[in-house]
């Protein structure tokens, strides 16, 4: 696995690309965003971390960037903000992840090797309502269009579309897709699934995710 690594961080670049290469990693490190989207014009990678706060293009604006050429390698976000609008911010600009600073390196392994696990292209869609999910593409359309979704929504939404009309739990949901990560705080469900409510409205979805308060979320056909 191919990585692309923007820090500027000079101390913490180096830490970073020597765990993960001792983790079987090939890591290519910048420092700044002009650099990163440089190397992405010309290197195919299998996953990107970014920094948010880094010299002449800051990371949201590297992601944005990165999709609106139509690059779809799936992007961690390394960022000191916890802000919630401010990982709302990195996931509406194109990012799959975000990891909030400081972080466990045990928590970071865990991040990528999730950023960079990929359905195969054979693998079937689902259909619910005039809507499909598309493994192989990352994606939700109707005929009106489509809207990519980061790895993390698109698990929530095959999720939910698997168990269509049926409530599940956020603690399910969190159990399903957060397995791994025991720091993730119980409203990152909330933040995924209004992202996942405006890209379905984009593509004008009969489908809706009805919130039960205080207990979970369903899909239901409008």
């Amino acid at each position: 696995m191919r990585l692309l690594l923007a820090e500027d961080e000079i101390d913490l670049s180096n830490t970073i690309k020597k765990v993960l290469e001792m983790n079987q990693y090939d890591v290519d490190a910048v420092y700044d965003g002009e650099a990163a989207l440089d190397m992405l014009e010309f290197t195919n990678y299998d996953g990107v971390l970014l920094d948010v706060m880094m010299p002449k293009k800051d990371g949201y604006t590297v992601v944005k960037e990165m999709r609106q050429k139509g690059n779809s390698t799936p992007v961690l976000i390394l960022t000191a903000k916890s802000q919630i609008d401010d990982k709302v911010t990195g996931l509406d600009a194109g990012a799959d992840d975000y990891l909030t600073k400081p972080f466990a390196i045990k928590e970071l392994l865990a991040r990528v090797r999730a950023l960079c696990r990929r359905k195969g292209g054979d693998t079937p869609s689902y259909s619910v309502g005039n809507m499909t999910l598309n493994p192989g593409t990352f994606e939700i359309s109707t005929d009106k269009g489509s809207a990519r979704l980061t790895s993390k929504e698109y698990k929530l939404m095959e999720l939910l579309i698997r168990n269509q009309g049926v409530l599940l739990s956020t603690a399910k949901i969190m159990d399903s897709v957060w397995e791994y990560d025991t720091e993730a705080e119980i409203n990152v469900v909330w933040v995924f699934i209004s992202s996942l409510r405006k890209k379905m409205d984009s593509i004008e979805s009969t489908c809706e995710i009805k919130a039960v308060r205080g207990v979970g979320y369903r899909l239901e056909v409008k």
